[in-house]
């Protein structure tokens, strides 16, 4: 695996962390800012907005520049994103940083997958991105228990300052480590590569991915209140469980990352389907803390299982594309982050209470076994129909003799 994929990995350390933090934060935000946990949780939904619209934005606005010269803005964009909200004196200006840096987030991460896809053969695609993706883990067993330490220690702002000083490092080892990447000798086409929305796997593909990513991270989203109000666990030992959903993901990614390449619809099947079977039962035994904080780990473990051969589906199945690839991959896991807090608010203020939020997450993340299926059949139909045409093709060229 060439050195700049673990440093796009290590970059991704500072996004995952922000992207994250949040469920440890909510509460503290949401006093200081005079508004409600719902509210305080559209921060978040409002990140992942911002990946949604700017990973396709990005990606086709960069289509052309230097790879490297663009990661650089990006990070760059980002950090000060970061220390925006550490200032922001209002709810509304939190709001509006948290969109910027997400817009920034969105195009390092197009433009970082299309990188690390680049530099690697078609068989360890899923390895690559589990790469990238274990950062994403590693901020959620160290990134996010750390900003929660710190939003109770010194406030929530001090979170965002050190997420700031992440993006810097991440800045130095871009500008140092990373090489210059060429360009394509035939250069982008974007009328060629939006041509991957007509194919129906792609847009089952963002279906999948949303819906997986929106299941566990409608729960999770408001997994602080969850396990004080309903498992009655202490406030300080939040970020420890925060951590142990980080090494449940870090262990599934590494698990994913090794198993997609040759088993990706198996990974898909029997990841989704435990994250389904770990959401009901948190549901059910959200008042146990012991059985919550158990199923903390183990959604944590399923979820991102999963994630190295979702990236993988998308690069297989948009290949010819794979900017726009990467890009559509990120708007599909944030348009989940999106929609998976909200539901999960809407829950919330309806009074059906916290643990109600893991029955939504469980009902997304059904509808995305049922497209998993779909999506399987439609890939063994096109793969019968190749054969035949392969086995076909010498007796049409004997016949032309």
């Amino acid at each position: 695996m060439p050195l700049a994929v673990y440093i796009l990995g290590l970059s991704v350390f500072a996004l995952g962390t922000s992207e994250f933090m949040l469920t440890g934060l909510l509460p503290a935000i949401a006093d200081d800012m005079s508004v409600s946990i719902p509210q305080a949780g559209l921060l978040i939904s409002a990140f992942a907005i911002g990946m949604v619209v700017g990973a396709p934005l990005l990606a086709v606005a960069t289509l052309r520049l230097p790879r490297r010269t663009t990661l650089i803005a990006l990070i760059t964009t980002f950090g000060l994103g970061q220390v925006a909200g550490a200032l922001a004196p209002n709810y509304a200006l939190l709001f509006a940083s948290r969109i910027v840096s997400a817009l920034a987030c969105a195009g390092f991460w197009a433009v970082g997958a299309a990188v690390a896809i680049a530099m690697v053969p078609v068989n360890a695609r899923a390895r690559a991105m589990a790469v990238m993706i274990g950062g994403l883990s590693i901020a959620n067993v160290l990134g996010v228990p750390l900003g929660a330490l710190l939003g109770d220690g010194l406030g929530w702002r001090a979170a965002f300052w050190a997420v700031g000083a992440a993006s810097a490092i991440a800045l130095v080892g871009i500008v140092t480590r990373i090489p210059r990447i060429p360009l394509p000798a035939e250069r982008p086409r974007l009328g060629r590569e939006l041509r991957i929305y007509r194919d129906p796997q792609v847009l089952l593909s963002v279906a999948i991915t949303a819906l997986a990513a929106g299941g566990v991270f409608c729960a999770f989203s408001y997994l602080k209140p969850l396990l004080t109000d309903v498992a009655h666990v202490d406030a300080g030992w939040v970020p420890a469980v925060l951590g142990l959903f980080g090494v449940g993901a870090l262990i599934g990614t590494t698990i994913g990352g090794r198993v997609a390449d040759a088993h990706l619809f198996g990974v898909l099947l029997s990841g989704i389907t435990a994250s389904t079977v770990f959401l009901v039962a948190l549901a059910l035994f959200a008042s146990t803390p012991a059985v919550a904080i158990t199923l903390s780990f183990l959604i944590g473990l399923s979820a991102f299982y999963t994630a190295p051969a979702l990236n993988a589906r998308m690069f297989n199945v948009g290949g010819a594309a794979p900017t726009l690839a990467g890009a559509t991959t990120t708007s599909s896991f944030n348009l989940g982050n999106t929609a998976g807090p909200w539901l999960g608010g809407v829950v919330i203020s309806a009074n059906l209470g916290f643990a109600a939020t893991a029955w939504a997450g469980a009902a997304m993340t059904v509808l995305a076994l049922a497209l998993v299926t779909a999506s399987l059949r439609l890939h063994r139909s096109r793969s019968r129909v190749v054969a035949r045409s392969a086995q076909s093709a010498p007796a049409r060229a004997r016949a032309r003799v």
